[in-house]
Parts: structure tokens; C-alpha cells; sequence
């Protein structure tokens, strides 16, 4: 059983490296329109490279997708993409974005939106981490589970690379390892209040 106490979980920050596109798609895709949640994007991106990574995740979403600009507000409906070479944060209710040095060999990193995120709004967030390669977003795992949020994991059998999924495991508490397929139905329960427990059958909220 997850979110046991009914707490609405409305900040969904999510991390993915290699292979982690197609079913970060996919969740987005089965989310609802009226999702009562804002929702951050960390996807290890080249620092040049032009990849239209909003248009191609937002083709069949039912909410905003955006690449934020420093300074936005946080709102409900709404996905922010960490831009390029920009490491995303929370803070204060507004999206801040920053050239800090490199975290995992990578700008931007998945660890310091989790992190920003658990000092922000603590048991409000539920972090969701995808396939990839190396740590990145365990370390935030670990300060959103101590804030009293939420965590889940693409579960390793349905990742193309379960390296981060297995480390998240290993270190951490998870509250759940589901299949790409299934984090979507998880995330809308939760984000709403209610409580998931079955990792085919969310119970209604």
C-alpha cells in the first residue's frame, strides 16, 4: 500500500538518462488532463545538441509541456523540461534554473531538482526515476524519502538500463518498482490523494 496517510502528492519530479524517453512518454501520455499536480523533468541531455525534447514529450500529453525560463511560477497542469546545460530547481514556488558545476558528469543532473524539490515542499513531492545508467537521483531519493515524500522506480526488468532503478533500490527505501505502463496510473492516484496498492489496480482515491 502507498500514500497510506491520503496525502495529496502535487509536486512529480521525474529523472531519466538512457532509455528513459520512451517511457517518460508514455507516462505523461496516460496522465489526465485535470492532473492536480505540477509535474519537473530531468532527462541527461548533450549540452549543444538540439533535441526539441518538449515538442517530443508534450506530441500526446494532455497537459502543458514547457522548457521553463528562470523565475516561473510552479503551476498545476503544467511539465516543466530542464532546459540544456541548465541544472532545474525549486524555490520559493518558482522554477530557478543554474550553470553550477556538473553533478553526476552531467548538467542537468537529476539529484538537485530532487533535492530542491524535498526543501520546497517536502511530503508534498513524489519523486519517479526511469531507466539510466549510473547514481544520478538516488541521493535525492534519499532526501525525499527524509522530507516524508514519496519515491518509485521503473521497475529494472521493464528498463533498457536498470543501473539507476537497482542503485535507487539498493540505497533506498522505494516505495514501489512498477513497469513504464503502470507509473501512470500510480502517479494520477497519488498526486490526487488516494492510495495505491495494487501495482495493476490503483484504488480509487
Amino acid at each position: 500500500m502507498i500514500n497510506a496517510d491520503r496525502r495529496p502528492r502535487d509536486i512529480i519530479v521525474v529523472g531519466g538518462s538512457a532509455g528513459s524517453v520512451v517511457p517518460i512518454m508514455s507516462l505523461l501520455e496516460s496522465l489526465p488532463s485535470d492532473l492536480p499536480a505540477a509535474l519537473a523533468v530531468v532527462l541527461h541531455r548533450h549540452p549543444f545538441h538540439e533535441t526539441q525534447l518538449p515538442q517530443v514529450l508534450g506530441r500526446r500529453c494532455p497537459l502543458t509541456v514547457i522548457e521553463p525560463m528562470d523565475g516561473d511560477t510552479v503551476q498545476r497542469g503544467v511539465v516543466y523540461v530542464a532546459p540544456r546545460d541548465h541544472h532545474m530547481l525549486f524555490a520559493d514556488g518558482t522554477v530557478r534554473l543554474d550553470r553550477g558545476p556538473k553533478q553526476h558528469r552531467t548538467r542537468p543532473a537529476i539529484d538537485p531538482l530532487f533535492m530542491s524539490a524535498s526543501a520546497a515542499y517536502g511530503p508534498r513531492v513524489l519523486g519517479v526515476l526511469f531507466s539510466g545508467l549510473g547514481s544520478d537521483g538516488v541521493s535525492g531519493f534519499l532526501t525525499i524519502k527524509a522530507a516524508g515524500g514519496l519515491t518509485l522506480v521503473q521497475s529494472p526488468r521493464d528498463a533498457q538500463f536498470p543501473t539507476m532503478p537497482l542503485r535507487a533500490l539498493r540505497e533506498d527505501d522505494v516505495d514501489g518498482a512498477l513497469d513504464a505502463a503502470e507509473l501512470g496510473d500510480a502517479v494520477a492516484v497519488l498526486a490526487a490523494g488516494g492510495v495505491f496498492t495494487d501495482a495493476a489496480r490503483p484504488a480509487p482515491a
